[in-house]
């Protein structure tokens, strides 16, 4: 168990989405040393980078969660910039904490690791039963070669380390920029600025066939920071609900919620991603006594309102 007030602590991506709530977590428990690396100040991808933050923030912990990644879009787009930073960032950042003996590292995986037609609901155990979706493939290769790491560093040199893979992530503060975003965020996005200009159509990428899980950014951080708490070994553990909704009726869902009462048409031109997305959360349970607790409808409602609060006052100003 880790002792917050006495522990040096990084958080990469702290000023994030995920990261802020995780640092707010870890604060509450009594952390009073919480390092940011910002990117205009440490390039995390670079060697020289990563040793300049490590001598700045001299942490005990690391808590992993900086990412280069977006939706379908920008999957699509940047291919090689996705699986190079993202691979880049976690091989420098493991090799200088096992240079600097922390006490632990922790990794923020991704469900893009696993593979396209993975049974559901997925279980860690079938992480490398076949080839991830094509469109994510590059970001989720590049963090699973790093489960794959820290597990060699845990045999040959005892590093302490422990891996989460959280599905989908949605909540308030999250990335609704029009070529970056996740599914909730744009369709939220899309919704709400139908309503506002009175559009009777809205279109959206696929069939609304495929199906997704999403997990409320503050059940992610409670899990991140149980992992810290409580693991010593890399074997990941997935974060979840345990339930999945496909994109039509999330789009329905949205649709409610934001007053939006025009057509849905949809473009079958463009992919759908992988087919089916539902975590098995057992792990979890066993090893971190963690379970999600924010409904779905509950989390969404607080999502819009967020957004609905941010672009009023953007109006206003």
């Amino acid at each position: 168990m880790i002792d917050w007030t006495n522990t040096r602590v990084v958080v990469t991506g702290g000023a994030g989405f995920l990261g802020r709530v995780v640092c707010e977590k870890i604060e509450q428990r009594g952390c009073q040393h919480i390092g940011v690396p910002r990117r205009h100040q440490f390039d995390l991808t670079a060697e020289d980078g990563v040793r300049k933050m490590y001598d700045r923030f001299q942490p005990d912990v690391v808590l992993h969660l900086a990412a280069e990644v977006g939706g379908i879009g920008a999957n699509r787009e940047h291919p090689g910039r996705f699986f190079y930073a993202n691979a880049a960032m976690g091989l420098h950042l493991i090799e200088e904490a096992r240079i600097r003996r922390i006490r632990k590292f922790v990794q923020v995986g991704t469900v893009c690791a696993y593979p396209k037609f993975t049974p559901v609901p997925f279980q860690e155990k079938d992480l490398w039963n076949g080839y991830p979706e094509e469109t994510n493939a590059p970001y989720g290769v590049a963090k699973k070669a790093l489960f794959v790491m820290l597990d060699a560093y845990r045999q040959e040199y005892g590093m302490a380390s422990s891996v989460v893979v959280p599905v989908n992530l949605y909540g308030p503060g999250d990335n609704f920029d029009q070529r970056s975003s996740h599914v909730i965020p744009a369709l939220i996005r899309k919704c709400v600025e139908a309503v506002d200009t009175r559009q009777q159509q809205m279109v959206c990428w696929g069939t609304g066939s495929a199906s997704r899980e999403f997990l409320y950014v503050d059940d992610a951080a409670e899990g991140i920071v149980r992992a810290a708490e409580e693991l010593e070994d890399p074997t990941p553990v997935n974060l979840g609900t345990g339930q999945e909704i496909t994109i039509r009726n999330l789009i329905e869902l949205i649709a409610e919620l934001t007053g939006f009462q025009g057509e849905v048409v949809w473009d079958d031109t463009k992919p759908d991603g992988q087919p089916r997305r539902c975590l098995d959360t057992t792990l979890a349970t066993e090893l971190l006594d963690w379970q999600a607790k924010i409904g779905f409808r509950e989390g969404l409602k607080r999502t819009i309102d967020w957004y609905l609060s941010r672009t009023r006052l953007t109006k206003v100003a």
